[in-house]
């Protein structure tokens, strides 16, 4: 991840930070792997995933987005890439 270097190391570092933000037990750290992904053959970069490990298959993969400045279409562009994520992980 080129950009976001501060977030990516916080996640990567203290992941129970998201948790915490979400005002949920911040013990569900343990049960992810936190990692950035680009999806080659569009170009596109999702920021931060929070992957649950497989001891944890039940729980829901976080999609973490940062921004910086005003973006009118973040959740357009979030649920793309969620959705193409999804779709090649999955082979939708």
């Amino acid at each position: 991840m080129k950009t976001d270097t501060i977030f990516y190391t916080l996640f990567q570092t203290l992941p129970s930070v998201l948790f915490e933000l979400l005002e949920q037990s911040q013990a569900l750290a343990l049960h992810y792997q936190f990692t950035s992904v680009e999806i080659k053959e569009l170009a596109r970069r999702i920021d931060g995933l929070f992957l649950p490990k497989p001891d944890f298959p039940e729980d829901p993969i976080y999609f973490v987005e940062v921004q910086f400045q005003r973006d009118d279409d973040i959740y357009w562009r979030i649920i793309t890439e969620a959705f193409l994520y999804i779709g090649i992980v999955f082979d939708f």
